[in-house]
């Protein structure tokens, strides 16, 4: 917090200067003149602290208008990508109303948690397409499941094992990696030698690239994230939050 307050005197202080004398005398101005600038401006802040408040306030809401910004003009760039792909996993109503994709990463301790909700949203509005995307952001663990998940759905064109084998590894405890990947597609009744040759191949390889970069392109910094209907929404927000995001999506 003091270096962030320290580098808003800095910036204000450098305001000061440039404000209060044309371009080109600003840099004249002396360590001296420059050390009681910043003096008088400190003082003002400490006798006006609310005003820290105010810009700390408009520092976050244009960070917010900006990552809205980025969201948006990627959804729309990359709205076939993001929504029929050939590579994606689509759930339950194939030609639903609305559709939400959740980007998801099997180590993430939120995306367990809202496992829940997405499985009781799903229940609760059979007019929902759902599509999943892994997102592997931490750690090789994390890979390794991804790409035995990969294989699941080149195995599973319905998306029916796929969502148990999705719902059995996100579920289960401990660190999902390779093993208790391969472990969750065994029990659910899958190829294993299939699914250890998929894995290795460059369509595991191109559908997590894939994954990724679209991410990039929407400005995804964490798991789980959504996008339903236009918006992205970050975060395990909860099921009445998601219900709320699919009717503004179907209005």
């Amino acid at each position: 917090m003091q270096a962030f307050l320290r580098s808003i005197l800095v910036a204000i202080t450098a305001a000061v200067l440039v404000i209060g004398a044309p371009a080109a005398r600003a840099q004249s101005f002396s360590e001296g003149q420059r050390g009681e600038i910043e003096r008088i401006v400190k003082d003002y802040l400490i006798a006006h602290p609310e005003v820290l408040q105010e810009v700390i306030a408009e520092l976050e809401k244009r960070q917010s208008d900006a990552e809205t910004v980025k969201h948006k003009e990627g959804v729309k760039q990359y709205s076939q990508a993001l929504f029929h792909s050939p590579r994606q996993v689509t759930i339950r109503n194939r030609q639903g109303d609305v559709t939400l994709v959740e980007f998801f990463d099997y180590n993430c301790g939120y995306c367990k948690r809202a496992l829940s909700d997405l499985l009781n949203l799903m229940k609760e509005d059979p007019k929902l397409r759902v599509v999943l995307k892994e997102f592997p952001v931490l750690g090789q663990g994390s890979v390794e499941a991804a790409q035995v998940a990969v294989a699941v759905r080149m195995q599973d064109p319905t998306g029916k094992k796929y969502l148990e084998f999705h719902q059995k590894l996100l579920g289960g405890r401990g660190q999902a990696d390779r093993a208790h990947a391969l472990a969750a597609a065994k029990e659910i009744g899958l190829d294993m030698a299939r699914i250890e040759k998929d894995m290795a191949g460059e369509e595991a390889k191109a559908t997590l690239e894939e994954n990724m970069h679209i991410a990039e392109a929407l400005g995804l910094n964490g798991t789980p994230s959504y996008v339903i209907g236009a918006e992205v929404v970050v975060g395990a927000v909860g099921l009445t939050a998601l219900k709320e995001k699919v009717g503004i999506a179907r209005q």
